[in-house]
């Protein structure tokens, strides 16, 4: 334990103070100074901490054993800088836990985080003056880290790119020399994302079919449409490529849900047609596209479109499922049975092949031979959520793209999931050795 320094009690103006009701063995004070990067903490008794880094994202976790609260609830302070937040809560009943957390994105040297005792009951952490990011030191104090307006889709502010995911996924990037590749990843709750190549332009082959059944469900929630109307096939409608329709006899007669569901299910593209037919035609599915904020996304012919002349990007169908899983677009109903339905995609060999035993996944592929897309919304197990959306431009029919795919959505997940890589912070006096561990389980790591 180093005593060299004498207790400084830093300005008001400058730090959240904060004291808590005396009783036994609690924390009687802790204050969090933005301006020197230092937490100052008192107990009513003797207590050595126990200080942990745990990465992605970076936070700062300072347990203190046999230390209660009186009050149960945790106490969050939100900052404008690097230091986002910090928080204060119970693990047990016997251990106080401390959480500064980082923005997404930055990474403190664990080497550079000094922890000092004053006294038995006294303790100072302090951090370092800057953090990494993307390879440059920035001061850890930096306020306004989100550039204002920066929102996807108009509903989720965008942080930081998560840098470390995005490094080693233009590293199996660079492995598949022969694809050509777009992808953007969001997570929809707290804005972290990777974007590789997201707003390249790429031919939309059945993915379009995600943002038709959307405009679909719009008609519905309008009273244009009805689930149970029927719908008859025309010989205009039918085509080849996948799908079964295709082989019923012209006349056939489903209800709209049925059309609906076949043509994202089994991705029957003569089901799309009647769709298309059903709501006015391309030129009207392509002005609702435009209202919704989509750049690239343009439909010129009716499925199949084996040449590819229908058009999106990673970006614009990400944008799509973002403001689903916002609730926009469409009612509330609607947004059930749209993804009830997209998770019902026969085919799972891309984006599902590469989430975990518990997930789920609402999307929609693509494959016109020369090319595949899949674009999807996951749900975890532990309720976190993100939109995915990868287009691979193969050549003719390579197996390499679904590898590709797969590994990408295997990475994605992993680092979503457990990711996460924690680091002992050495106390000085201590001889503790820095080493990695699993993350420690607690409500408000």
């Amino acid at each position: 334990m180093t005593l060299k320094f004498p207790w400084l009690l830093t300005g008001l103006l400058t730090t959240f103070f904060v004291v808590l009701p005396s009783e036994a063995a609690s924390l009687k004070t802790w204050n969090f100074n933005k301006n020197s990067n230092r937490l100052d903490l008192t107990t009513d008794n003797n207590v050595r901490p126990v200080v942990n880094l745990i990465f992605n994202p970076t936070r700062l976790v300072v347990d203190l054993p046999g230390i209660k609260l009186q009050n149960p609830e945790t106490i969050r302070r939100r900052f404008d800088s690097v230091v986002e937040e910090v928080r204060v809560g119970l693990v047990d009943n016997k251990t106080t836990r401390l959480v500064i957390a980082l923005a997404p994105g930055y990474t403190l040297d664990p080497q550079k985080i000094k922890v000092r005792g004053y006294s038995p009951r006294q303790w100072t952490i302090q951090l370092p003056t800057s953090a990494s990011k993307n390879g440059a030191n920035i001061p850890l104090n930096r306020g306004n880290i989100t550039p204002k307006g920066n929102v996807f889709a108009g509903v989720v502010p965008l942080k930081s790119e998560i840098w470390a995911l995005k490094r080693e996924l233009l590293s199996v990037v660079k492995e598949y020399r022969s694809l050509s590749v777009g992808m953007f990843f969001l997570d929809v709750d707290t804005g972290e994302h990777i974007d590789i190549g997201g707003a390249r332009v790429f031919p939309a082959a059945s993915t379009i079919k995600m943002p038709i059944l959307i405009a679909l469900f719009q008609d519905v929630d309008s009273g244009r449409v009805k689930l149970n109307q029927t719908l008859v096939m025309r010989r205009k409608h039918v085509t080849g490529g996948s799908g079964t329709l295709q082989y019923k006899r012209v006349g056939a007669k489903l209800s709209v849900l049925d059309t609906a569901s076949r043509m994202i299910i089994i991705s029957d593209n003569t089901a799309t047609n009647m769709i298309i037919d059903r709501m006015g035609g391309i030129a009207r599915l392509n002005s609702r596209f435009r209202s919704w904020g989509l750049r690239d996304t343009v439909m010129r012919n009716w499925l199949a479109d084996l040449r590819g002349t229908n058009k999106t990007s990673s970006k614009d169908l990400a944008r799509v499922l973002t403001l689903v899983s916002k609730r926009r677009l469409i009612s509330d109903g609607s947004r059930q049975k749209v993804l009830g339905i997209l998770r019902r995609t026969k085919t799972r060999t891309l984006l599902p092949s590469g989430i975990g035993p518990g997930a789920r996944i609402a999307h929609k592929t693509g494959d016109i031979g020369f090319l595949v897309g899949d674009a999807g919304l996951v749900e975890m197990p532990g309720g976190k959520r993100y939109v995915g959306v990868v287009f691979v431009r193969r050549p003719y029919d390579s197996p390499l793209a679904r590898k590709f795919v797969k590994r990408v959505s295997r990475l994605v997940y992993n680092y979503l999931d457990k990711g996460r890589v924690i680091a002992f912070v050495e106390i000085e006096g201590d001889n503790s050795e820095l080493r990695s561990l699993k993350d420690p389980d607690s409500k408000i790591d």
